[in-house]
């Protein structure tokens, strides 16, 4: 690796699996492989804290670390937990990753992360205007930004839709459990992305998650007022945009 290269660790903790990986943050590449581990059952703080030192502890030394988390997150603590164990609620993980990692680390919402990559190296590179990064996997997690500016933990996985979460509707998860086709699924993301419409207008849409990497398939299939985009780092993501986060 050269001397030159930047390297922050990247952390991108979800409902079924933890990733991580180095990144140049100067150029926003993921260096080597993407590593992962099965999320921890439960998914409680310490376990979740040690399967991420495990997993930081096969890459190299960095200064610091960024650990992206589906939570909403504020000055470094927890306060939801949707897909993870509720004792995680106003736990400081920003300390507790500092500890475990033996290192700086900065903790962030996932969805955050991932627009934060996405709108520095990827899809949403030179947008303007107000741009959702909405991530598809086990929820829905959403980023907005402003010309530029991220609005954090928005959660609108969690609007009502149909009667209950949209999340709960539209998900990828929703998708394998029900046996969706593309057009069926996509027919339930249209109507997520016209509430979204309705209620913040945005300029672009930018679809991200690992189902991202099969946009071409079910691209046909979307409609909405504003453009959509997919993600150009699809389930790298989060890790990517958690090393920014923490070398910021």
């Amino acid at each position: 690796m050269s001397a030159m290269v930047r390297s922050v660790l990247g952390i991108d903790v979800g409902g079924s699996s933890i990733k991580g990986g180095l990144v140049d943050i100067d150029a926003g590449l993921l260096q080597g492989e993407l590593a992962s581990v099965a999320t921890p059952r439960p998914a409680a703080p310490e376990p979740v804290m040690q399967a991420v030192a495990n997993l930081a502890s096969t890459m190299s030394l960095t200064q610091s670390a960024g650990v992206a988390f589906p939570s909403v997150v504020q000055g470094g603590k927890a306060r939801t937990a949707a897909h993870i164990d509720p004792s995680w609620i106003d736990i400081d993980g920003a300390a507790l990753a500092t500890r475990k990692l033996g290192r700086r680390a900065v903790f962030l919402n996932d969805a955050d992360a991932a627009g934060l990559a996405e709108m520095r190296w990827g899809a949403g590179r030179g947008l303007t205007g107000v741009v959702i990064m909405l991530t598809f996997g086990t929820g829905i997690g959403t980023a907005l930004f402003s010309d530029g500016k991220l609005f954090p933990n928005t959660e609108l996985g969690h609007l009502e839709l149909n009667g209950i979460d949209a999340e709960e509707w539209a998900a990828a998860r929703i998708r394998t459990q029900l046996g969706l086709g593309w057009p069926a699924w996509i027919e339930r993301v249209n109507v997520y992305l016209k509430k979204m419409q309705t209620l913040f207008w945005p300029d672009a849409f930018i679809l991200g998650g690992a189902v991202s990497e099969r946009f071409e398939e079910f691209a046909p299939h979307l409609h909405s007022s504003a453009q959509i985009r997919p993600a150009h780092f699809a389930g790298q993501a989060g890790v990517i945009g958690a090393a920014l986060a923490a070398a910021s």
